[in-house]
């Protein structure tokens, strides 16, 4: 059971051009505000997108405000979780957030044992996979890669614990699809965490969790409440957001935590620091990850913003958000992953940054040409976390 919610409450109506959302926000240690602004969403399924000033998708955010919510989140990770602990970070939207959250939790927990994975919505190789639907989402499509090192299959295989990563939690649907799917490959598994920035499924659901997901659950965010959300006139996306080919390979690699990760990833500091020595005073950095290659950029501009760089992280996405709200500037371009379906990059006007440092990695084609152009940034294609490489753009 959670505690007693005898806690304030700030109520919030938003007019969206689809439809009526109103909000019920407790008060905590962080401001409506602050974490999150609200967007239209050409989706069907859902209008809305509670847009996340703190993630570091949609919206520039400087390193050090997305570390501290990883910080923030890996606290109230319960001390007394049972060993090994699995995170797991939900595709695309909080891969990033994920791994910063298990970092953080890592420093902090230097002796426990614990894994990391990332959902995807690309196969690696022939890797054995678990599959499960975010049925509201835009692609709905997921995977989990089963680890093919020893050391992190045989985590996952005797976890008893899970800490499941989202950016905001609504239905907790997602998180109990993959909980099903994850305790039929470990019936061992007898402690849930889920972590999100914004926990918006409202007290009564929230104390029925253990009961819905058939074993103990806790819930860790920087802001909880609940909403409704009265539909008007959705609007569809005009393409599709994910392709059904098995086993294609679309470049995404398996070196950056799809097949598990035990440790931190490295900072790329010397590529930092080559960089840095092209920055002048008073100029403004953006870095960019593309798609669900997120983490890799927070480090980079973490390691610029400690060196003194004026710097904010991002990243592109496959997500249709409508101009309107907390979304000031769209960009269309042609996805890296090569699925055909058409990707966006939001809040980033022509002019706005100095200089733009683009990570991928996938190997460098046409997509990410065009991306690069479009935006005036170069390129970074990771092999690893220490083997970088720029490709000329033009």
């Amino acid at each position: 059971m959670q505690e007693p919610h005898n806690i304030p409450v700030e109520v919030r109506s938003v007019v969206l051009p689809t439809g009526l959302m109103e909000l019920k926000i407790e008060a905590g240690a962080f401001r409506l505000d602050d974490l999150i602004g609200f967007a239209a969403r050409a989706n069907a399924k859902r209008g809305f997108l509670f847009l996340s000033k703190v993630l570091g998708k949609h919206w520039p955010v400087t390193p050090q405000t997305m570390r501290e919510i990883h910080v923030a989140l890996a606290t109230q990770v319960p001390e007394n979780l049972p060993g090994p602990v699995v995170f797991i970070a939900m595709a695309e939207t909080a891969i990033g957030l994920g791994q910063g959250v298990f970092e953080a939790y890592k420093d902090a927990n230097p002796d426990q044992a614990a894994l990391f994975l990332h959902t995807s919505r690309y196969h690696v190789g022939d890797t054995p996979i678990i599959e499960f639907e975010e049925a509201h989402s835009h692609a709905p499509r997921q995977f989990l890669h089963i680890p093919t090192t020893a050391h992190l299959h045989d985590l996952l295989l005797r976890a008893r614990s899970l800490v499941l990563i989202d950016d905001e939690a609504s239905t907790g649907n997602t998180f109990l699809n993959l909980t099903a799917a994850c305790r039929a490959l470990n019936p061992a598994i007898e402690r849930v965490h889920l972590s999100t920035i914004t926990n918006f499924m409202g007290p009564a659901a929230n104390d029925a969790l253990s009961q819905r997901f058939g074993i103990a659950v806790t819930t860790g965010a920087a802001l909880s409440g609940e909403y409704t959300f009265t539909a008007g006139q959705l609007q569809r996306a005009t393409d599709a957001a994910q392709v059904f080919e098995a086993y294609a390979d679309r470049g995404a690699s398996a070196a950056f935590g799809r097949l598990g990760l035990d440790r931190k990833l490295a900072v790329p500091a010397d590529l930092a620091n080559c960089l840095c020595a092209e920055i002048s005073t008073g100029e403004r950095t953006l870095v960019l990850g593309t798609g669900e290659f997120m983490h890799m950029a927070f480090l980079l501009g973490l390691a610029l913003e400690q060196r003194g760089v004026d710097v904010a992280v991002q990243s592109t996405t496959r997500s249709p958000i409508l101009e309107w709200g907390a979304v000031g500037h769209a960009l269309t371009f042609p996805d890296n992953y090569g699925e055909g379906v058409a990707n966006f990059i939001y809040n980033v006007a022509p002019g706005q940054y100095d200089h733009i440092f683009i990570c991928h990695e996938t190997p460098p084609g046409p997509a990410l040409h065009h991306f690069a152009q479009a935006v005036g940034g170069r390129l970074f294609y990771f092999l690893s976390e220490k083997n970088i490489e720029e490709i000329s753009v033009y």
